[in-house]
């Protein structure tokens, strides 16, 4: 498996939307607030550290300062091993700060200031409508190539998430996509809400990188590394490189910016699921 997907790489080197529910002013206040995400500032501060606050919560302090969301709240995370994801890309930084390379503290902010408003249910609702858009549902009958190679490394992986969760999801080459059960988006709906608001967070994000739950929910699971799934959701991009070509350092910065992204997003779904409590045996006499 990946065969061919590897000689592609080998060969060619290796915000959300804001909800209906806000009014406008929200909106522009929100998109005031997280445009900062896109800008670069001089660094600011000397020391990176964490701590733990009220109810357990941990807290990112540069220097003596706490740090704050771009809505104002105070940045928390639920356990120690986020914070020190997030404290370590504030102390990577160097002179100047690039926020837009700080995925996981972009994340946080999502979380905690939940610029969408959205509940649980309505988020799973939106990471379940690409399951109807699925990128490896989707097939082409033409050309051959493409056509085999699509079946060559999405039907193994389609395949094992069918079995893994016991479901239909299937693929066609039609225009209006395969015809989704509903037995199976009721099976991937219990899943998610298994998960918490943070990790759903992070699955959507991952979800909106790599436009494919099927793949999202296989690197999730570990049956698939980051370097697969983004490659595989960029099945039909390598393939047209290779016979059209490309602007070799524009496909070499896409690729990389979206494997960053999706394996921030990735860890951010693991570490959110964390316990913040540390068990300890108890010692008898």
């Amino acid at each position: 498996m990946f065969r061919s997907l590897l000689r592609l790489q080998s060969h060619f080197g290796n915000t959300l939307s804001l909800s209906k529910v806000c009014t406008r002013s929200q909106k522009l206040w929100f998109a005031r607030k997280y445009s900062s995400a896109i800008a670069e500032r001089r660094r600011f501060y000397q020391d990176v550290s964490i701590s733990q606050g009220e109810g357990g919560l941990y807290e990112i302090n540069l220097d003596r300062r706490k740090l704050k969301t771009p809505g104002g709240k105070l940045f928390t995370v639920p356990n120690e091993a986020l914070a020190i994801a997030v404290a370590t890309e504030w102390d990577v930084q160097r002179d100047t700060l690039k926020f837009y390379t700080m995925h996981l503290t972009t994340l946080c902010n999502t979380a905690l200031d939940n610029p969408t408003q959205r509940d649980k249910d309505q988020m799973i609702t939106a990471a379940l409508k690409f399951l109807e858009t699925d990128t490896v549902c989707y097939r082409v009958d033409e050309p051959h190539g493409l056509v085999e190679l699509q079946k060559n490394e999405w039907d193994p992986v389609l395949q094992w998430i069918e079995n893994r969760y016991n479901v239909t999801i299937g693929s066609s080459s039609s225009i209006l996509g395969p015809d989704i059960p509903a037995a199976t988006k009721d099976t991937f709906q219990q899943h998610l809400n298994s998960y918490n608001f943070w990790s759903l967070t992070g699955l959507e994000y991952v979800i909106t990188q790599l436009k494919s739950v099927v793949l999202s929910m296989a690197m999730i699971d570990r049956h698939l590394s980051v370097e697969e799934a983004v490659l595989l959701s960029r099945l039909e991009e390598e393939y047209q490189i290779q016979h059209w070509g490309s602007v070799e350092w524009a496909h070499d910065y896409d690729m990389y910016e979206l494997r960053a992204r999706t394996a921030a997003g990735a860890l951010f779904v693991h570490l959110s699921s964390e316990s913040s409590t540390v068990k300890r045996k108890l010692l008898q006499d």
